[in-house]
């Protein structure tokens, strides 16, 4: 059976260590050098670049969000040991895990993170799908020749060069499609090198859960509890016809996943649609002033990650799931578009107000959508608010001091509701 070294790239026959250097890090497939689509995702990415630019936090808890009434945006694996998780209101994951150091993000290094990792990438494909700052889809076929080397070699190479040159670990899935390859990638995090090969994907998947679809959230996953479809074996009982019409277009894609189908292609350089972020409440809550606070923080976030990338919006778009898991969505095309907090919330907030006392809620959204390149945005003033072009400026003096000194150094009476 084919196997690497995952710490100095042998390829061997088979075998529990490395013979060439003693190395129990061994993956071993009897496909493995023969798949080419891949999926890469960080470790906890936020907090071990934390770590790795504070070695103190190497052996500690570390929590990454926004105040101790804030809520988890990432946290580490010690914590998550604890059972933090991220969405946790962060008092609860105080009382979980009281000894976590907590930190404020910070988008701006982290972007500049990806893209180095980025363009570690760019040097073994073209065919690079990114997800997210951290995750990203990698089409390696027929690159061995151009490498000398099977895509497998050259996906160990990338992971242990994210180690050495940024401090960075980082977990792959390998498979025949993307979304094998995704489900592979969460199989060993961290640090994972896992496998699903072509001839093995139905007996893989026959009594794995339904959830683990990607897309397939709380809500999509009651509707197929309810339709008596718990795992893959349940779904591929089904006739293609009767998904269909019990679950719309979802239900021509369940089917053929259930069979380990997916025919999409990795879509290189696939333009970013929108920004977006969520929280989902342990409590469905109807309190406006927890809700308010919650739709700062968001537009915060969003904005951050838009400033980040050098993206405005020209949508602000407000998510609300109710307490029934029915959804409500709000839109609103500004006059131009914004990468600002201050404006995103207003928005977001006068979306929240028409919407009226439909509560109690589950989940809120913020995001923004219609994106352009930064420069072209927030130029003009708003004659109906003069002080608009104030809080921008406040705002934007608000981003060099938190870039100085840290996420916390200034913070909102309103995130802390």
């Amino acid at each position: 059976m084919p196997a690497l070294c995952r710490d100095c790239l042998t390829e061997f026959p088979t075998g529990p260590r490395c013979p060439a250097c003693r190395s129990p890090r061994v993956t071993e497939h009897p496909e493995l050098f023969d798949l080419s689509i891949a999926h890469m995702d960080c470790d906890a990415f936020y907090a071990s670049v934390e770590k790795r630019d504070n070695p103190e936090l190497a052996d500690k808890p570390v929590i990454i969000g926004g105040g101790r009434r804030g809520v988890v945006s990432t946290a580490c694996y010690i914590a998550r040991i604890k059972g933090v998780r991220s969405a946790m209101p962060m008092f609860q994951a105080l009382k979980l895990c009281p000894e976590a150091v907590v930190i404020g993000p910070r988008m701006s290094v982290y972007a500049e993170v990806s893209r180095s990792i980025r363009a570690m990438m760019e040097t073994l494909t073209p065919a690079i799908e990114p997800l997210s700052l951290d995750e990203a889809f990698l089409d390696l076929t027929g690159t061995a020749k151009l490498h000398g080397a099977p895509p497998a070699v050259m996906l160990a190479r990338l992971i242990q060069r994210m180690q050495d040159e940024l401090g960075i670990s980082g977990s792959i899935g390998l498979s025949h499609n993307k979304f094998l390859a995704k489900v592979a990638s969460d199989l060993d995090k961290p640090r994972g090198y896992s496998v699903i090969g072509q001839a093995e994907t139905l007996g893989f998947l026959e009594h794995k859960p339904v959830r683990m679809i990607w897309g397939v959230g709380a809500a999509g996953q009651e509707s197929l509890n309810r339709a008596g479809i718990r795992t893959f074996a349940d779904l591929r009982r089904w006739d293609q016809r009767d998904l269909e019409a019990r679950f719309g277009s979802m239900g021509h894609r369940l089917w053929h996943l259930a069979r380990g189908e997916d025919r999409r292609r990795i879509s290189a350089n696939a333009p970013v649609k929108s920004i977006s972020k969520e929280t989902t409440f342990f409590d469905d809550t109807a309190n406006a002033d927890v809700l308010d606070g919650h739709i700062w923080r968001l537009s915060e976030q969003v904005s951050d990650r838009a400033k980040a990338k050098g993206h405005a919006g020209r949508v602000v778009v407000l998510k609300l799931k109710r307490a029934n898991h029915s959804l409500i969505s709000r839109r609103l095309s500004l006059r131009d578009p914004t990468q600002m907090a201050d404006r995103i919330y207003r928005t977001a907030r006068a979306l929240f107000d028409q919407v009226g006392d439909q509560g109690p809620y589950r989940l809120i959204g913020v995001g923004i959508s219609d994106l352009i390149p930064a420069d072209g945005a927030d130029l003009s003033g708003d004659l109906l608010d003069p002080q608009a072009s104030k809080r921008a400026d406040a705002e934007r003096a608000t981003d060099s001091i938190r870039k100085k000194f840290g996420a916390d150094a200034i913070l909102k009476g309103r995130a802390l509701r």
